[in-house]
């Protein structure tokens, strides 16, 4: 038998949070104390919308977030609070010919409630004297922040919708707003009072657990179990074991991640595979990765999974628990372990663990491919819409949205003017 096992947990011990326990990646609540009393709210009536403009804005607006995100039940690591500080300080203002500001929409109910969080970049170019305004969703750079939503309590998408809708008619300077990573619910709500024109939507996969593995292992199709027998049986016949090691503090993360990667790279030179791109080659995208975990370790979140044989580590995942979910992010492995399929392995001892901790479900990220289809997951729509300004500027912002995108054979010359004026990490 292979030697498995889950990485000892330092905080198991009387009194102390497990490392697998959910809870720990939130913050901790008092215990002993009564409950305060609590008294019903009346929250109808109209919303009011302020609009975060600095950092100092954006750091005083934790409390909504951490709402936000638990009443929401939101999974994604790249809605937390955290994720759009870590964000901001790298990436806001980085190329010197696009101005961005920040343009966090709080929606508040009529007690003062926050009911939703749109994080938005009010991006500025100039062209001469001509000057484009676009509206993004916070962290436009799909390597890094793979899905970029909104937080709205639920039941609270159509008048939220409203209220954005009157803001942005009333302020009007502007030319397009990107709508991505939204609910269909939010979407219908959006385009009941604001033209919007749909593109791609996209897709998630979430894999919901079952009590065991046993369990999950058994509702599979054929190929995925023969596949995991694979894993287990190549390696079992010519007697190697293997561990997998679940990094979770901040200073086991920080060496864990530099291990990450080089096999994060050594996977996308990997010749006579489907195309990985090297998504950390840049300095400044593993800077950022090192900030971020090191802050979301603190509370738990952050997790490196690696698989070590015989000492070394051959394969590695990086994760994060946020609520009652697992998503998994990028991965990496050595090439001279790639007929052991060593990444399917390390996937597989991750839901183990995820299925250990009695967390909910596993996010297996975006991208429709074979490797996530195989494990039957839910498919999850976030969809993406533009929505151009009405009136005589409407028509310069449709012929504007063009240019950028590059759309039509006649656009793509002009188009390629733009590129010095993209957001660096775009």
């Amino acid at each position: 038998m292979p030697d498995v096992r889950l990485h000892p947990d330092p905080a198991a011990q009387p009194g102390a949070p497990s490392l697998c326990d959910p809870a720990a990646a939130r913050p901790e609540q008092s215990v002993g104390q009564p409950a305060p009393e609590v008294r019903p709210l009346t929250r109808t009536g109209p919303l009011a919308l302020e609009v975060a403009t600095s950092m100092r804005d954006l750091e005083a607006l934790g409390p909504e977030y951490e709402r936000l995100n638990r009443i929401t039940l939101n999974g994604l690591p790249f809605a937390l609070h955290e994720w759009h500080l870590g964000w901001c300080r790298r990436w806001l203002n980085c190329n010197p010919r696009v101005r961005d500001d920040l343009a966090i929409h709080v929606v508040r109910d009529a007690v003062g409630i926050c009911v939703g969080l749109v994080p938005m970049l009010r991006s500025v170019r100039a062209f001469g004297p001509l000057r484009v305004c676009a509206l993004n969703m916070l962290g436009p750079d799909q390597a890094l922040s793979e899905i970029r939503s909104p937080l709205i309590e639920p039941g609270f998408e159509e008048p939220v919708a409203a209220a954005l809708e009157q803001h942005l008619a009333a302020t009007g300077d502007w030319d397009w707003v990107n709508w991505s990573g939204i609910s269909p619910r939010f979407a219908l709500a959006l385009k009941a009072h604001g033209e919007l024109v749909f593109e791609d939507p996209q897709h998630s996969y979430v894999l919901d657990l079952p009590r065991s593995w046993e369990e999950l292992r058994s509702s599979l199709k054929r190929n995925i179990r023969e596949s995991l027998r694979h894993c287990y049986n190549s390696l079992r016949r010519e007697g190697i074991g293997f561990e997998l090691a679940v990094r979770t503090e901040r200073n086991e993360i920080a060496e864990a991640l530099e291990r990450f990667f080089e096999l994060h790279t050594q996977r996308a030179r990997l010749a006579g595979v489907p195309l990985h791109p090297d998504h950390f080659r840049d300095e400044g995208r593993r800077t950022f990765l090192r900030d971020v975990c090191a802050t979301l370790a603190a509370r738990k979140v952050a997790r490196v999974f690696e698989l070590v044989i015989g000492g070394e580590v051959v394969a590695s995942r990086l994760g994060f628990v946020v609520g009652q979910s697992l998503y998994m992010y990028y991965s990496g492995f050595a090439p001279r372990w790639a007929r052991y399929s060593v990444t399917t392995t390390t996937l597989a001892e991750a839901i183990k663990y995820a299925i250990a901790c009695g967390l909910a479900s596993v996010d297996l990220s975006p991208t429709r491919n074979v490797s996530k289809l195989r494990w039957s997951p839910r498919e999850v729509t976030y969809e993406h819409a533009v929505q151009l300004c009405g009136g005589r500027r409407g028509k310069r912002a449709r012929l504007l949205y063009r240019l950028a995108r590059g759309a039509g054979e006649g656009f793509t010359p002009l188009a390629s003017l733009l590129r010095p004026f993209k957001r660096q990490r775009d």
